[in-house]
């Protein structure tokens, strides 16, 4: 259950569910982004940071039985900002992953920054 002070997940792109998930990497991707939204901040091997994508960019990691996963995350002040979550196949991460998740974090930016000024 969600406590008062945790991060609220922020999802701008993809899902984590079963399937295509199988059931054991998507409780494995609940406790890690759990882990993240009470503020702990996760290394090797689970997340790495992606700074092609921005600052406090990062890529969760979570092997399933024949694919390895990726969610693509933002630690925003007051969220965790989901970028996106794919299947990946190659060692590099896709520079067209790459791109869209840099649009959507702009995009979110955007949104944040209309938000704090209507308060």
């Amino acid at each position: 259950m969600p406590r008062p002070q945790d991060k609220p997940l922020v999802w701008r792109k993809g899902a984590v569910k079963t399937p295509p998930f199988s059931t054991e990497a998507r409780i494995e991707a609940g406790f890690l982004l759990r882990r993240l939204q009470q503020g702990e901040v996760l290394g090797l091997p689970h997340s790495r940071p992606m700074p092609d994508i921005g600052t406090q960019c990062h890529e969760l990691r979570v092997n399933d039985r024949e694919q390895a996963w990726r969610i693509v995350y933002y630690l925003a002040d007051d969220a965790v900002v989901i970028l996106d979550v794919f299947s990946k196949k190659t060692q590099a991460t896709p520079k067209t992953i790459i791109a869209s998740c840099r649009e959507r974090l702009a995009s979110y930016y955007t949104a944040a920054k209309a938000t704090r000024k209507r308060r």
